[in-house]
This record gives C-alpha cells, structure tokens and sequence, in this order.
C-alpha cells in the first residue's frame, strides 16, 4: 500500500534524535573509527620515553635539546568527508508495513552522519531523484546532524521520479576524490548506464551501496483475487491475481537484486542489502566489522 507521507516537522526532528540516541548507545557508531581510516599520521607532541617504550622511536634531536630522552606521540589525520547520496523519488515514499522506506532510510542516514560528525570528521549529503532536489557540502560540527535531519523530515523534497546515473554524474563533478560515498535507495527503476557510473565512481571514492527494501519489494501477499498495482514513477496501473504470477514476481526480483548487488562488487564497492520489517543495525554492523577486518 502506497502511504502518503505526513510529517510534521518538530516532532519528526525530535523523533529522529531519540531514534539516533538510542542507536547511539548501542554502540552502533563505535567502531566507526576503525572502518573509516583517516589519510594518515600527523604529529601531535613529545612525551618521555617509558621502559615499555621501543628504542627505536626515541628522537635523539629533541632528546638532546631537552636533556631527557623524548618520542614522539602521532594521531590519526582524519580528513574525512563522508557524502550521503539519498534517494527520495515516488518508490521510496511506500510503506507495506508502519514505516516507509523514506522513514528507514532517513533514521539510517542519521544515525550514521551523528558517528561522522561526532568524530570530527565531515558530512554533506543530497537528495535526488531523477535530478538533485537539495545538495549540502560536507562540513564538521553537528550542527550539520541537525541541518541533516530537518532535511529528511521536510516532505516538499520527496516524490518525483528516479534517475541513479545523474546523481552519480552530479557526485563524480561534486566531490572531492578523498570522499567516502554512501548510496542509499530501493534500486527500483534503475536506467541509463547505471552500471557504467557505479564503476567509475569506485574508481574515484570509497563506495558503498545500501540497498533498502520493503516486504512487499519482495514477495506479493497471498491473495486469490485480483489486485491493482500502481507503477510510482508513471502512475500507470494493471490489474493481477498475486497468486498466479508470485513465482515469477519473487524470481524476477532476485535477478535485479544480484544484478545490482554483482555491479556494485565487481566495481570494488562494498554493498548491503535491508529490507524495512528488520534492524539495520546487526547487517550494518556486521558491514562496518567486515570493513575493519579488511583494513587490518
């Protein structure tokens, strides 16, 4: 069932705040430091050398200058910029179950901008569909969080039809090359050598693709009469029996969902397919570990 989207706008910020809070202290976002590595070391300070200590990092020069022997002390430099690239076209606005895609998809964005930011790197985002509907640059502070999710409970930016290669054309000339780039969307109506960008943007970012699916995406319900299906994108209708063409539906949808899982792999990307009756956090969580795991 197609559900109208209806927000208010405080009560939707506040909302989403409890959500990311409460993800928050899971520790969901914990381990991001360690599956998002900054660009490198960066000199912080000296401090005096301790018996457990390596010799080999003593730094005689400063260590003679201050009489005591001295190493130096380095911290990750960060630098990051991670780009939330999120889909809001007419098939993100259904809900088969109490919560739209949009919904999942926007506590997911904000609970994974609030990890970004809160270590001090930065976060930027835009909204497409079949043309980009609102673009952020990436910035620090959480103050960015706040502008994020006022975004993503605002309905004037959802609806629309739905183009993935524009947006990846748009971020390719948008962003810098040291960005991490996060797609989020249904995959549903995926034109125009969409395959094509997703390379070349792995080529260009650190990508992951994270695919968002209602129930009803997947599997028709079990009905022996006849139903009305709604085409989101061009309002076109027909009438079927979900009973007689499930079988087809269900393995139709396996195909695109490999295909697309497949385009992102072979690229380089890492990729995650939700659907919206279960948490993201244990498949994104089990996302961040295997990225770690990786950066050993």
């Amino acid at each position: 069932m197609k559900k109208e989207l209806k927000l208010e706008l405080s009560e939707g910020v506040k909302r989403l705040k409890i959500l990311t809070n409460r993800i928050v202290n899971t520790g969901f976002v914990g381990n991001y430091k360690s599956v998002f590595k900054g660009r490198g070391l960066e000199f912080e300070d000296y401090r005096p050398y301790t018996a457990n200590d390596d010799a080999a990092i003593i730094d005689w020069k400063a260590s003679v200058k201050s009489k005591q022997l001295l190493v130096r002390e380095f911290v990750e430099e960060r630098n990051l910029s991670v780009f939330f690239l999120i889909d809001v076209s007419s098939s993100m606005i259904y809900g088969s179950i109490d919560k739209l895609k949009m919904e999942y998809v926007g506590e997911l964005a904000a609970s994974l901008s609030y990890g970004v930011l809160n270590a001090g790197d930065s976060a930027g985002f835009a909204l497409f569909t079949d043309k980009i509907v609102k673009n952020v640059p990436p910035s620090q502070g959480l103050l960015q969080y706040h502008h994020l999710i006022s975004t993503l409970v605002d309905p004037k930016y959802y609806g629309g039809k739905y183009d993935l290669s524009e947006a990846l054309k748009f971020t390719l000339a948008f962003l810098k090359q040291t960005s991490v780039v996060i797609i989020m969307s249904d995959f549903i109506g995926l034109k125009n050598d969409w395959e094509k960008y997703v390379r070349m943007m792995a080529k260009k970012f650190d990508v992951i693709g994270i695919m968002a699916k209602d129930p009803r995406d997947m599997t028709l319900p079990e009905y022996n009469g006849q139903v009305m299906l709604e085409d989101p994108f061009s309002g076109k209708r027909i009438l079927v029996r979900p009973n007689s063409i499930r079988e087809d539906y269900e393995a139709y949808v396996l195909r695109q969902d490999k295909l697309i899982k497949d385009a992102f792999l072979n690229a380089g990307a890492d990729f995650v397919e939700l659907i919206t009756n279960e948490s993201f956090v244990k498949p994104i969580t089990n996302l961040f570990i295997k990225r770690a795991k990786r950066m050993r």
